[in-house]
Formats: C-alpha cells, structure tokens, sequence
C-alpha cells in the first residue's frame, strides 16, 4: 500500500525535523531527494510544491504542506500526539516556543549561515552581522533553557514532542554550521537542559533510523559531525 506522505528532503536540512517526527510517530513515508547540488529546489517542479523553493515539503492528503513549524503542527493534531491539544493549558505555552523556535531561532539561523542573502557580498559586514547573531541566538539558547529548566511536559519529557527534535536539530546545526567560520562561540554544555534533551533524544528508535538514512553519526546532536549521506548533499 502506497504511503500516505512523501517527503521531499536534502540530508541535514530541516526536512530532517520532519523525518524525525514521521519516524517516531512510526508513519511510513516515501523519501523524494532535492538534489541540492543540481539546485533541484529551484525547479520549476519543486516550486509548484513550495513558491518558496525551500526545503521540506511534505505532501499529505491535504496538499503540500511547506514551512517546518506548520508542519511539524499539523502532523501533532493529525495524529493527536507530541504535541499538547489546542484548548488545554499546555497548549499555548507549547505554542509560543515552537513559534519561537520557527520564527525566532531558525530565522536567526539562517542569516548566520547565508548572510550574504540578507545583507550582500561585503565580507567585513556579512562578519558584523553574523557577530550580532551570535550574540543573539546565545540569548534564544538561554531563554529556551530556562523554559526546558522548568520541566514541562512538552519540552524535554519522557515522551518527546514535535518542540524536542526541532531545537535538537538546531543545536545539532550551530555545532557544525557554517563549516568555514568561527564557532567556538557554541558550546552546548552552557545550556544543560538542552543538552539533556538532546542526549535523551538520542537513544530513541526514530534517531537511530534516521542517522541511518541521512549518514549523521552515532550522536547527532551532543557531538555532530558532518553527514555523510548514502545520497545527495547537506549543502
């Protein structure tokens, strides 16, 4: 019987949030490569799927689904799990971080990976800006440390959430990324529940199948090192 999704993914890009999440909900999926290196997102194929041409894109009964968090969001109330349920008390908290996460941290990432996008070729101010974004995401690991330091059921639980393998992803990438630039700035003992999180995480089914399909390493997140995926490329 044919999977239900297909998820349009480049190895260690955010399509391994969704990956990981499909995986521990233990839904099938067909896995279709963006070919990166060909510069497949800009396809005029792709682009039907995501006018954005970013990855991923998972495609549901319902029609292409782009952007992390939305995704991330509907798979939890598809699915009623790894996510608290609109209408109780955990639900907005939940909420405000995994925005936070999506709007806040991984946009902040992004200018620190591809500051040319945002600010032009100059070398010296692209350096300027990605000094002020370090600074800035060390404020976003600590506000989200304090917030898993409180122990709620959505952030660093037994049971994780959609939240937990989003910012373990991220972690997981300000440890390898940019590849050419400085990034003793992050060390991810400064931010011990984080840390915690992402070691639990780390013994769960879902991550050891993914590592395996994406080439990410014995532990992804407290110690990445570069995939080195049976196909395609991470950049």
């Amino acid at each position: 019987m044919k999977p239900e999704y297909r998820l349009h993914y480049a190895p260690d890009n955010a399509s391994l949030v969704i990956r990981l999440v499909l995986d521990e909900l233990s839904l099938p999926f067909d896995a279709v490569l963006v070919d990166r290196k060909a510069m497949a997102q800009r396809s005029a194929e792709y682009l039907a799927l995501n006018p954005g041409g970013l990855i991923p894109v998972l495609e549901t009964p319902d029609g292409p689904l782009f952007e992390t968090a939305a995704i991330l969001l509907w798979l939890a109330a598809r699915h009623g799990a790894m996510a608290p349920a609109a209408g109780f008390a955990d639900y907005a908290p939940f909420l405000k971080w995994l925005f936070f996460a999506s709007n806040t941290l991984h946009a902040d990432l992004r200018m620190l990976f591809y500051p040319q996008k945002y600010i032009g070729a100059d070398s010296a101010q692209q350096a300027q800006l990605q000094s002020v974004i370090r600074q800035r995401l060390h404020q976003h690991l600590t506000s989200l440390d304090r917030a898993a330091a409180e122990r709620p059921a959505w952030l660093g639980a037994p049971q994780p959430s959609v939240l937990d393998y989003y910012l373990a992803c991220q972690m997981r990438w300000m440890g390898l990324y940019p590849a050419n630039a400085d990034r003793s700035w992050f060390r991810i003992a400064g931010y011990p529940c984080l840390q915690r999180l992402c070691a639990v995480l780390e013994h769960r089914p879902a991550v050891a199948i993914a590592c395996e399909a994406e080439g990410l390493g014995a532990t992804p997140f407290t110690a990445p090192a570069y995939a080195n995926p049976p196909e395609g490329s991470a950049t």
